[in-house]
């Protein structure tokens, strides 16, 4: 039998905390990955975080270090702690003793051309074939493709609004001629079926790109990381594919990057 944890009481320590992520914007997974790593730290001292030393910041991070967790976890650790030094307790002087970890970033694999345009000509049902191509004829991201509704496609200016994105910031994507038509096709597809409404949601249904697959996926959710995956490096394309138009001055900045006959 389990429990609902939203219906435990919490301390007075942690929901200041909360408080404080709250009044700067922090979202919801941010909020809770701090949460979970000020917990993690008092579990690791035995005691309230608010009596922590020096010397207890430095045998946590040596017990991240000894334990196998990788840097980017440690790091976080570090940023979540620093933001409830700083900001929760006002005690700067210990966040100044927690340390980030350098670890080298690799450069992702990035599609080529060809490989897109295998991976959209896979693609064969309209709903799918068109996310994949906003994903990469628009550079947007998974958790962007799917907030899409049909009153965000501006075919007069040739642009793609998009609500919210990262960092909750509202911005204007390119929309390409042929993006529009598999959009429309699409479109058509869907009013025939009675699936999309007058400013509704572009992509309703079962998310075609899921923002956040369970930890332990079914088959349909590994399908989903697959999907998320995919949207992911169609994006990464988009930037390389702008990037070499954008350097070349024999080519128009405007110009369809989608392959053709997709």
């Amino acid at each position: 039998m389990t429990s609902d944890t939203s219906l435990r009481p919490i301390s007075p320590m942690r929901a200041r905390m909360i408080e404080d992520m709250t009044m700067r914007g922090f979202k919801e997974d941010t909020r809770r990955d701090y949460v979970r790593h000020v917990r993690a730290f008092a579990a690791f001292i035995g005691r309230s975080p608010d009596t922590a030393t020096a010397e207890d910041l430095r045998l946590f991070q040596l017990h991240q270090t000894q334990s196998g967790i990788q840097p980017p976890s440690i790091n976080s650790a570090v940023s979540a702690l620093r933001f409830f030094f700083t900001v929760t307790l006002d005690r700067p002087d210990l966040a100044r003793r927690l340390t980030v970890v350098p670890y080298p970033r690799r450069i992702p694999a990035v599609l080529s051309v060809e490989e897109v345009t295998l991976l959209l000509r896979a693609a064969t049902a309209p709903k799918y074939k068109a996310a994949f191509a906003t994903a990469y004829g628009a550079g947007l991201r998974a958790s962007e493709v799917v907030a899409l509704k049909v009153g965000d496609i501006d075919s007069k200016r040739m642009l793609l609004r998009v609500e919210r994105g990262k960092g909750g910031k509202d911005r204007y994507a390119m929309l390409s001629p042929q993006l529009l038509e598999l959009l429309r096709v699409w479109w058509r597809e869907g009013r025939r079926r009675s699936l999309l409404l007058r400013g509704g949601w572009l992509f309703p249904g079962p998310p075609v790109l899921p923002r956040r697959p369970r930890c332990r996926p079914s088959r349909g959710d590994q399908e989903a990381r697959l999907a998320t995956y995919a949207a992911a490096q169609l994006r990464h394309a988009f930037a390389r594919t702008r990037c070499r138009y954008s350097c070349d001055p024999n080519t128009s900045r405007s110009r369809d990057i989608l392959p053709a006959n997709t």
